[in-house]
């Protein structure tokens, strides 16, 4: 054999982490640090400020965080949110998201659907409808291949 096969040079780039199967768990320090936003969802709610709650609401999403019950706790204050609206408020309300608000909105809707409460799934329906028109395919694809869940 040539002396330069022997070498084991090329051995020091670690391949496996450029893999994209592979999962690394993510800190928590960042969401662990976010409040809980509910109180202030509700208190727009109550105000009849139903535009406000739901800016509110997708800005304090839990998306990095592990908490099945922090998640669980912003999905409830969601649904509320979405089933505050009126019908003829909410294509104003999906207009005035940006591409990942859409699709954090279509995540919440899909998991509203995993969960229906009475008379949800009418309402996620109109949602769907409205940010299917302004997301398109693409957000649908988005979130049903997205690693991250709400």
């Amino acid at each position: 054999m040539a002396r330069s096969t022997l070498s084991s040079r090329f051995r020091r780039l670690d391949i496996d982490q450029y893999d994209e199967n592979r999962f690394v768990e993510e800190p928590e320090e960042a969401a662990a640090a976010e409040p809980d936003a509910s109180p202030e969802v509700e208190a727009l709610l109550r105000q009849c400020e139903a535009l406000r709650a739901f800016h509110t609401a997708i800005r304090s999403s839990p998306g990095n965080t592990r908490s099945q019950a922090m998640k669980e706790q912003a999905q409830g204050t969601m649904l509320k949110v979405l089933t505050s609206f009126k019908s003829s408020e909410i294509e104003q309300a999906v207009n005035s998201l940006d591409r990942n608000g859409v699709d954090l909105l279509m995540k919440y809707i899909y998991k509203g659907f995993e969960k229906p409460t009475e008379n949800s799934s009418a309402i996620l329906l109109q949602w769907h409808e409205k940010a299917l028109a302004v997301g398109g395919l693409g957000s649908i694809i988005r979130v049903l291949t997205a690693r991250k869940t709400v």
